[in-house]
């Protein structure tokens, strides 16, 4: 059985914002960018463990939840998808605009508990970023990991991020592979038309000693984590995050409780074991 961490320590208070710079942008598909961001004076703004989330706005126009992409020894990285006022805002900005920042958020993936296992990472669409972190992190610790393989899909090869470790770069790392499927407008060649779950159980992917990391929409969630069950992964094996219904972070506006649970404070990571308790309180 996986543990999930609830290490949630950080150096600065993530109540107060901080004043940060952005210093790269990427293009990632018509409707999303990555935001790579440093404190004034060119470090990291607060440290973070794979499946924490950060605030992250322009005053005075607000600020959203979101996963930690990436991090660097002096960057973090939010991907964000234009979705509404704050995230048009957000795409607005350009190097050198600053930003407001503040965090860290949430419990975190279990690395350490996974070690010597298989990983399985499951992603549509944008549920990519929120377990890259994780993903990232076993491919930087390549021998505490066994085989890793990611299944990531999404409406057409143009909404496909980060396509360059996709299809260039996380392949090439020893004992791990990638499989990817859209839904429509595939040329061929680096992909194929299949919904998710029925493209995942067809894999023939040998799991008995296999985690598996799942982060998608409803739909995709619900059919993935039933193939994934049908496949032979115990419900304490598969992990999400359901940190699209944290908003305050701290547990105190209320809107995040599901069943007994808030989710931006016993979450947003949780075994799918947690996740059909929480449903039946």
């Amino acid at each position: 059985m996986i543990e999930i961490g609830h290490d949630c320590s950080c150096e600065t208070n993530p109540l107060v914002p901080q004043v940060c710079k952005v210093v790269e942008i990427t293009n990632e598909t018509a409707d999303v960018k990555s935001f790579r961001v440093q404190t004034l004076e060119g470090g990291i703004p607060f440290n973070f463990v794979p499946g924490q989330l950060g605030m992250f706005g322009v005053a005075p126009h607000g600020e959203c939840m979101f996963c930690i992409s990436m991090g660097g020894p002096d960057w973090l990285e939010f991907t964000v998808k234009k979705v509404g006022t704050v995230t048009e805002r957000i795409h607005q900005l350009h190097v050198g605009s600053q930003v407001i920042v503040r965090g860290p958020y949430g419990n975190h993936w279990p690395v350490e508990q996974c070690k010597g296992r298989d990983m399985l990472f499951v992603a549509g669409g944008i549920g990519l970023p929120p377990v890259r972190t994780f993903l990232l992190h076993t491919l930087a610790n390549r021998a505490d990991y066994g085989r890793i393989d990611l299944v990531y899909s999404a409406s057409t090869k143009h909404d496909l991020v980060f396509k360059e470790q996709l299809f260039d770069l996380w392949p090439k790392e020893p004992n791990t592979n990638v499989h990817v499927s859209v839904y429509k407008d595939c040329d061929g060649n680096t992909c194929t038309i299949s919904f998710t779950a029925p493209y995942l159980e067809n894999l023939g992917l040998d799991v008995s000693n296999t985690t598996a990391v799942l982060c998608g929409g409803p739909s995709l969630y619900r059919t993935c984590s039933k193939a994934l069950s049908n496949m032979g992964i115990s419900d304490e094996n598969i992990l999400t995050t359901l940190e699209m219904r944290m908003k305050c972070g701290i547990g105190k506006c209320g809107r995040c409780n599901v069943g007994n649970k808030y989710i931006c404070l016993d979450g947003p990571v949780f075994s799918q074991a947690e996740v059909n308790t929480m449903l039946k309180d």
